[in-house]
């Protein structure tokens, strides 16, 4: 199984409490999802707060007129430093990403670190390098754009 890696840091102009209230929520989610996706949480459990073994159940579109159900499990929490979200059920084989938080002077740098495989042994792989990898980091763009402009008057 290949596995595919994204690493992505982002300056955001909020303190650190902030960052981490917007981020553990997983209500956030659809803010840093593309539109196109057509991202709806079915279910969470434990509450609105984010906590270790919290399992969060959507719907998503990964391609036009293609809905599928997609289940994560917060499998590690650090108060104020990081969280890592896994897939338990869903299109990916593997789905590892693990969101790190780093007060810096005049904000905090967010980094996503994105670990990937796809189904299908070498299907799989040819899938990714002709469309899965590119729709990765498009979502990712997006997010970045988001954030850019979401938390740009808040300090």
């Amino acid at each position: 199984m290949k596995t595919y890696y994204l690493r992505r840091t982002q300056f955001l102009p909020i303190d650190l409490v902030r960052a981490w209230d917007f981020f553990s929520s997983p209500k956030n989610l659809a803010v840093l999802t593309p539109t196109r996706m057509n991202f709806k949480i079915l279910s969470q459990s434990g509450g609105e707060k984010m906590h270790e073994g919290q399992i969060i159940k959507y719907k998503v579109s990964v391609l036009p007129y293609v809905r599928l159900g997609w289940t994560t499990e917060i499998t590690n929490v650090q108060y104020l430093s990081s969280f890592i979200d896994e897939q338990r059920s869903g299109p990916y084989k593997v789905w590892k990403h693990t969101h790190y938080f780093k007060a810096v002077n005049g904000g905090v740098d967010m980094t996503d670190e994105l670990e990937y495989a796809i189904p299908f042994g070498l299907l799989g792989n040819l899938a990714n390098a002709l469309l899965v990898e590119r729709e990765v980091k498009r979502i990712f763009d997006y997010r970045y754009k988001v954030l850019e402009t979401y938390f740009q008057n808040e300090n």
